[in-house]
């Protein structure tokens, strides 16, 4: 369904992607890994939009989206849930969820039902959806990005750094709710530091360094990897 070739991009004169080629198939979660500063961030913004390829292409359900704006990214199906939740503090739970599901606010019915599946998977939500999300714990506020970004009935989830800053017990509970949304149809492309925890739930994987593809496999085979398990997990 995505398909990245050989895609380069620059913020000014530096080079932050290098010939990156990667894709996600129907059905599947796959993780991208990498430190800080890698490139995994900006392979998200050129995937929505958000910057600009300076060579090569993007396809994403059979059409070539390279050029495409980021709000006609967003109707062909491909949502970014953006590091650091990006959340509207001072607007409740409910506020911010429905801004999610901005783009179909004509169709009534279908953000009453993309709200009832968000409540399902995340139903602390739903208690607390008139409390202003400034005042949610980190967690939830990493919930709430996730069910937000759902709002927008992704065909495709970019979940970048979900696991950011959050206790081990709930990063669990996070990449559960993950797996379970893929279970349910949509693809994840999952840009991740824990390579423990996000190889747990992936079906394949790629590693980036200095914006550059260094690695890929099946979770299996980077999970074994001795030099993925040195640089990411640790053992």
């Amino acid at each position: 369904m995505l398909q990245v070739n050989d895609v380069t991009m620059h913020y000014g004169k530096f080079q932050a992607l290098n010939h990156i080629d990667l894709d996600v198939r129907e059905g599947e979660l796959v993780v991208l890994l990498g430190a800080n500063g890698a490139g995994k961030s900006s392979i998200f913004r050129t995937i929505s939009g958000l910057e600009k390829a300076t060579k090569g292409g993007i396809r994403f359900a059979d059409q070539q989206i390279t050029g495409w704006k980021p709000d006609k990214i967003v109707r062909s199906g491909i949502i970014q849930c953006p590091e650091g939740r990006k959340l509207f503090p001072r607007m409740s739970v409910m506020k911010n969820l429905i801004m999610g599901g901005y783009v179909y606010r004509k169709d009534k019915q279908g953000v009453q039902n993309s709200l009832a599946e968000v409540f399902e998977l995340f139903p602390v939500l739903k208690e607390k959806q008139k409390v202003e999300a400034g005042l949610l714990s980190g967690g939830q506020q990493q919930m709430l990005a996730v069910g937000r970004a759902l709002m927008a009935q992704p065909k495709l989830l970019l979940l970048d750094e979900p696991s950011l800053g959050l206790a081990p017990l709930v990063v669990q509970q996070v990449f559960e709710t993950i797996r379970e949304i893929n279970e349910k149809g949509t693809m994840v492309l999952l840009a991740e530091q824990n390579a423990n925890a996000a190889l747990q739930i992936a079906d394949r994987g790629y590693v980036i360094e200095s914006g550059s593809i260094v690695m890929e496999g099946s979770s299996e085979e980077l999970l074994e990897n001795d030099e993925i398990r040195k640089a990411y997990i640790g053992a």
